[in-house]
């Protein structure tokens, strides 16, 4: 049996990974073991910071929103509870952009929902 070298199919595997290293610095954007390697790991550290970067956002809603629940004399707590109490709909992305943009409509709000608010 003659002996199979890849030929064009191992070229166009390897060029498939090489492209997807641009930017790479050194070895690691031209040498094919380097660069897999490379690769490999910068698809690991993508896939888990799309997940980190979701919380992270949510934290920072949360730190906004407590900042400007606490200026309208309210915790941030009370106000998601009589948020959902009042079933308002406005998710923590929403509510952060109001803070920041509208702090007077942000007020609004709070006022509407401070009857229902657990007793401190």
């Amino acid at each position: 049996m003659p002996r199979a070298k890849r030929g064009f199919k191992r070229r166009r595997r390897h060029n498939k990974v090489l492209d997807r290293a641009e930017g790479f610095v050194l070895g690691r954007k031209n040498k094919f073991k380097r660069t897999a390697e490379a690769v490999d790991r910068a698809f690991i550290y993508a896939f888990r910071d799309r997940r980190a970067k979701k919380r992270d956002f949510r934290q920072l809603w949360i730190a906004r929103l407590s900042a400007a629940a606490s200026d309208n004399n309210i915790s941030y707590s009370r106000m998601v509870s009589a948020l959902t109490k009042a079933k308002i709909k406005l998710d923590r992305k929403v509510l952060s952009d109001i803070a920041i943009a509208d702090p007077k409509g942000f007020s609004a709000i709070i006022d509407q929902v401070r009857s229902l608010a657990p007793a401190q």
